[in-house]
Formats: C-alpha cells, structure tokens, sequence
C-alpha cells in the first residue's frame, strides 16, 4: 500500500507501472501420448480424451491479490471463435474430449481499481480420430507382433472390444484402446487360427466405429519369412 501511496501523492499513473512489474507465464501441463509429464505454451498434437491443468504461474505480486479469469474458446473455420466458458481461479483443469482447436485466454486484474495485465493465451489442438487394426499377428516369442494391437489409435473417447473363437465364446473383452492381447485365455495360449475383432468405439470428432474383422493368430510364422514349426501363410 505504500508504493500506492506514494505514486497517487506524486500524481503519476499507477497502472501501467503495476502492469510492467507484476507478470503471468500461463502453462498447460498434461501427460503426453508416450505417458511423459509435459509443460507447454501450446500443445499442437493433443489427442481426447486430453487432461490438461492450466496454471497462471504469477510473479512479482508482492501485496497485491490478483484475480483470474481462464476463458475457454472453441474456434470454428466459419463462425471464429466461440466461448464455452469461464473458470475464476489461479489454476484449473479441464479435460478435452472433443476434436478441434482451442484458445484459452488468460485474464489477470490485479486489484479492485481495474489494474489489469495483458491477455495471455495457449492454443491447444486435438487430433481427428483414427482407429485401425491389422489383420494377424504371431505369439511365438521371436520378438515381433508378439501381440494383438491397435496399428494406430488416436482421439477415441470411448471404446468397447472383444475377441471370440469360431465357436462365438468370448475369450478377450476390453474398454481400453490401446489394448494388447497375448494370444492367451485364462492364462493360456489359444491355438493358431482365426479369431474375431469386434469392436464399437466413438471418436472425439463424432465418428462411430464398427468393426468386425477376422484375426489371424500365427504362432509358427517367424518375422523375415522363417517359421518354427512348419509352414504357415499368412492371410
């Protein structure tokens, strides 16, 4: 309150002065693709359902109470941005679960008179969806599609899979995306042949998924064209 005093009997302007000195270097932190603690300005290649805590890292207040408001856009090719909503607090968190790009602005008063900071603002941008799986893979211990996987997985909210034999008994059920199965059921290995993918998922971009493929399970196919026990082709 002195520095107040002090400026408002010198009769200078007390704002841009405040304004020079007090400072907010807002980060969004989340946990990346590869599971990696990130702190970032912008995160360019997000992908839903994306966690991500926003913190206004504030310095040089000294006795002052700044007050903070987070305003979140979506921002659309054709109408610009759109507000969603507002957030009142130094850090907040927010989960995207929605392809797109995103403006989150940060407003920052420094006290009741109006002082306030420049606008800052991260951009964060999540993925379009993908879901695609491949056709077979070979448990035989060599090191190589040694589990059955997602070929690429991105932006997918939800998700439900399984896997049955030819006889329609399930032996492998799922929500997760990233899923991998071993080849096994109830702790043991299935015999080689064909299995069956059936799996409904929804992507952060509307998309639905329904896919119903065969799965090729080769336990004497060796990576580079060998096999271990016999010859076996792969469909």
């Amino acid at each position: 309150m002195k520095k107040k005093l002090i400026f408002l009997l010198l009769g200078l302007t007390l704002a841009p002065i405040l304004a020079h000195a007090q400072s907010v270097e807002p980060r969004a932190c989340y946990v990346d693709k590869d599971g990696f603690n990130q702190e970032a300005e912008n995160i360019s290649d997000g992908q839903a359902p994306l966690e991500v805590t926003f913190r206004a890292n504030p310095s040089n207040m000294d006795d002052y109470s700044p007050s903070y408001e987070w305003h979140f856009y979506k921002v659309s090719s054709t109408e610009g941005p759109q507000e969603l909503f507002v957030r009142y607090e130094e850090d907040t968190q927010y989960t995207f679960t929605e392809s797109g790009s995103y403006n989150i602005v940060l407003k920052t008063k420094l006290d009741q008179e109006g002082t306030e900071l420049g606008d800052k603002t991260i951009t964060i941008s999540i993925a379009e969806s993908v879901l695609v799986f491949p056709n077979a893979f070979s448990p035989n211990l060599d090191g190589a599609n040694e589990t059955f996987k997602a070929k690429e997985v991105r932006s997918i909210v939800s998700f439900k899979g399984m896997i049955i034999n030819r006889y329609g008994q399930k032996i492998y059920s799922t929500t997760d995306p990233e899923f991998e199965w071993d080849g096994t059921f109830n702790g043991h290995p299935v015999k080689e042949g064909v299995y069956f993918l059936h799996v409904v998922a929804k992507g952060a971009d509307g998309k639905d998924y329904h896919i119903r493929k065969d799965i090729n399970l080769l336990r004497g196919h060796r990576d580079g064209g060998g096999t271990s026990s016999g010859s076996t082709n792969q469909q």
